[in-house]
């Protein structure tokens, strides 16, 4: 059509009028967010941040009369910091040279460090200024920023008079740091700094103590490879839904019946296109609003979902033992705050190895066989079945050099070195588990193979080893359960307790390890090995969700690396080296990208893993 055409072209017109930036000086964040993350952390920043991609945000800066009908930088990226990650732009291009929009990169970061809660205006300038005072090498940096920066930010002359004022205060303050501590308030707010960080991020809106249980879809999602837009932070508001006093059959039109049966929650597919319009819909939107009805169908019946019938659950070991919990923003430990409740498969019978597993464990059993009696030279003895080559050459060395020297420790003898290790292995079965890896395997059928190979490599080796997995519903059902305990031997009841494993419910990580560390400290071993199986992230029903279930697991992991036990991650989340390094450090864990090589990828690591 020619209006649609015209149309076109007048945009590009009019965009390229305004638009002076180039191409190809734009820096992108997965370019430089690993520089960057380093950065930060060296300088003092929080360990437990992630790097993350910010949301852009409308501001209503006074604009010239053409960007405003080419609608250009309506929206910006800067950089903020909260409880859970540092966000920076998606990507930089303000100044022509990219060598500047990738040390803005740099100065973001290590403006993090600095800031505190306070007055934007104020406290930007203040967390400025402490960071060149602390580095003064920076200094050479922000001054080739600042210059670049004012270049960008608009004319004086071009402002209406108390805006003018606004930006000659704003330059001084970039300038002079520290000295300013009144912004006048004008016409329009403020032109965007971008030196400093966001004025008015957009942070979640609060959530209540008990979020609604997650869909299996969207578990699984969260295990997926997520690209970078959609991990964006949006601003967040809750509203209540308001009461309807009239009846339902009063006021309405036939179509409103189809409306509001599309509202019921079914996993229907939708079209590519659907789905894309929607997301650009929520790029545009600073704010989403939510809701929750308190009254619907599924609220009302999910206490009966969260638990399964007594006849049908697993059986109870004990009543429960109390753990502690450490809330991260308190810098307190809550003690007796977490219920760890040991289980056991009340339907486990008595079975032998499944049979597709059969020719993979008699070849594994071959190859572990090899571990059962290790030999190794001891050297330096005063008798052997052969000459140790280096003392001798020592020897005649040392007599060459007229130094008197005993004919003593020349030879080496072999002996047998004993295994003395043992090891937890600790499996997560959450409710993702029973997502599928591809068209005849769930994560929990993975993960069920892998307890039958590990436990058949570990028989032919005589090493100690229990079996345990869990899951949990909130801090009082935390569920522990018992597969293989160290004291049992790994027979058909075991087998029997390994075919039974389920998908549980949530992942609270942290008391889930402290009970597995409790159980391995009772074992009189030289090494002692807690492997953690998981698929996610640390997560409950309740506030045991991001930042607090990870320092959470982080300080059970500190506590039982004092007990001299050695923790190791082995995990399917493709988004876990975003914070398994924080947690297990950085050869504390492995990533396996699939799935379904995740046995026998277990048992290689478990002869690399151990000294």
């Amino acid at each position: 059509m020619p209006e649609l055409f015209v149309g076109k072209l007048w945009d590009r017109l009019i965009k390229r009028a305004v638009e002076h930036r180039v191409i190809n000086t734009q820096v992108l964040f997965e370019d430089i967010v690993k520089p960057a993350g380093i950065l930060f952390r060296a300088l003092g920043g929080d360990a437990g941040l992630a790097l993350k991609i910010s949301q852009s945000t409308h501001h209503q800066g006074e604009r010239s009369w053409l960007r405003r009908v080419a609608r250009s930088e309506e929206k910006i990226e800067l950089a903020w910091r909260d409880d859970e990650a540092l966000y920076l732009p998606s990507s930089i291009n303000l100044f022509p040279d990219a060598s500047l929009n990738r040390e803005l990169y740099f100065w973001l970061a290590a403006l993090a460090v600095e800031i505190r809660d306070g007055s934007w205006f104020i406290e930007n300038q203040q967390a400025t200024a402490r960071l060149l005072n602390k580095f003064p090498g920076l200094n050479a940096r922000y001054q080739r920023l600042l210059h670049a920066t004012l270049l960008c930010r608009p004319d004086i002359g071009s402002l209406s008079t108390d805006n003018a004022a606004q930006e000659e205060i704003l330059r001084q303050a970039l300038t002079m740091p520290g000295y300013k501590s009144l912004l006048p308030q004008a016409q329009y707010p403020w032109h965007p700094v971008h030196l400093w960080l966001h004025p008015s991020p957009p942070l979640s809106a609060n959530t209540p103590s008990a979020p609604p249980a997650r869909l299996k879809e969207f578990e699984q999602n969260e295990n997926s490879k997520l690209v970078a837009q959609d991990q964006r932070k949006h601003k967040a508001e809750r509203q209540d839904i308001q009461e309807r006093k009239d009846g339902f059959m009063m006021f309405f039109r036939a179509e409103s019946i189809l409306s509001w049966a599309e509202y019921i929650k079914v996993n229907r597919p939708t079209d590519d296109d659907e789905n894309e319009d929607a997301q650009r819909a929520a790029d545009q939107m600073d704010v989403i609003t939510v809701t929750r009805d308190g009254k619907s169908t599924a609220s009302r019946i999910r206490f009966d979902l969260d638990l399964p019938p007594e006849e049908s659950d697993d059986m109870p070991l004990e009543e429960g033992i109390l753990l502690p919990e450490w809330h991260y923003k308190k810098n307190q430990l809550l003690t007796d705050h977490c219920r760890v409740q040991s289980m056991v498969a009340i339907n486990a019978t008595p079975s032998a190895l499944p049979a597709h597993l059969t020719v993979t464990a008699q070849r594994i059993r071959r190859q572990f066989e090899t571990l059962v009696s290790v030999r190794a030279w001891q050297k330096k003895q005063d008798e052997g079945a052969e000459i140790d080559m280096d003392a001798y050459v020592q020897h005649k060395v040392e007599r060459q050099r007229g130094a008197f020297v005993a004919n003593n420790g020349l030879f080496k003898t072999l002996y047998a070195q004993e295994r003395n290790l043992s090891c937890l292995l600790l499996a997560d079965i959450s409710q993702s588990t029973d997502a599928y890896v591809n068209n005849n395997m769930r994560i929990i059928d993975v993960i069920r193979d892998s307890l039958f190979l590990f436990s058949e490599a570990l028989f032919v080796t005589a090493d100690q080893f229990g079996l345990y997995a869990f899951s949990s519903l909130r801090r009082d059902q935390v569920r522990f359960h018992v597969i293989k305990s160290f004291s049992e031997k790994y027979n058909d009841q075991v087998r029997g307790r390994i075919n039974a494993i389920k998908p549980g419910y949530y992942t609270r990580m942290g008391a889930a390890i402290r009970h597995a560390g409790s159980l391995l400290s009772k074992q009189v071993s030289h090494q002692r090995i807690l492997l953690l199986l998981t698929d996610g992230k640390p997560n409950d029903l309740d506030w045991y969700e991001g930042r607090y279930g990870i320092e959470d697991t982080r300080m059970a992991l500190n506590e039982v690396r004092a007990q001299g036990i050695r923790p190791f991650c082995v995990t399917i989340d493709e988004k876990a080296g975003s914070y398994l390094p924080y947690l297990f450090g950085a050869g504390g864990f492995i990533v396996i990208h699939d799935p379904s090589q995740l046995p026998h990828k277990l048992l290689s690591l478990y002869t690399k893993i151990i000294p």
